[in-house]
């Protein structure tokens, strides 16, 4: 406990100078005082995830019968496949083999979980996936982080046929269903 300079006694007051008698003091370090606020801090990671969108937006980009469709739903059919492999896909006709859930993940662990499902999927013979990218509601703002970098990396696979909105009960806005080449 510290005790204030009006609760010292004289007697503790001269015992003191008496035990420091003959010392020098310290001397303070030369600084150079600040001026002014601090600069705000650097937002790093801002500028990482800027650098990462720009350099994904400039590597292989897609061609326009590649391009994912404007409009409500979300989906990609590979060039040369007929409209009706996007249609089935939609109305169920393949079954749900598996699925893979990105929630939590950063687009970094995204990514990597979601090449590691499709190689696995391709390696067990598996033609029909899910994938639950999420719907933003916890992100930032409410826009969803995943969604369109899913959508973008699954239309640069070559096992990817084709994939669309998932159904109301399997996920939604927030899943694709996804046709692996058999």
């Amino acid at each position: 406990m510290r005790k204030r300079a009006r609760d010292i006694s004289e007697d503790e007051v001269a015992l003191f100078r008496e035990a420091v008698r003959g010392t020098t003091p310290i001397r303070p370090a030369p600084r150079v005082p600040r001026r002014g606020k601090p600069p705000p801090p650097v937002p790093v990671q801002s500028l990482l995830d800027g650098h990462d969108a720009v350099a994904e937006s400039l590597e292989d980009p897609l061609s326009q019968e590649q391009s994912i469709e404007t409009g409500q739903e979300p989906s990609y059919l590979r060039a040369g496949l007929g409209r009706d492999v996007l249609r089935k896909l939609r109305r169920g006709h393949w079954v749900v083999q598996d699925a893979l859930d990105l929630h939590g993940l950063n687009r970094e662990e995204a990514r990597l979980s979601l090449a590691q499902f499709l190689g696995a999927c391709l390696r067990r013979g598996l033609r029909c996936v899910r994938v639950v990218h999420g719907k933003g509601l916890r992100s930032p703002g409410k826009e969803p982080v995943l969604k369109g970098k899913v959508q973008l990396w699954l239309a640069r696979r070559e096992e990817v046929l084709a994939f669309c909105e998932a159904p109301a009960n399997q996920g939604g806005s927030g899943a694709l269903l996804i046709l692996l080449r058999s």
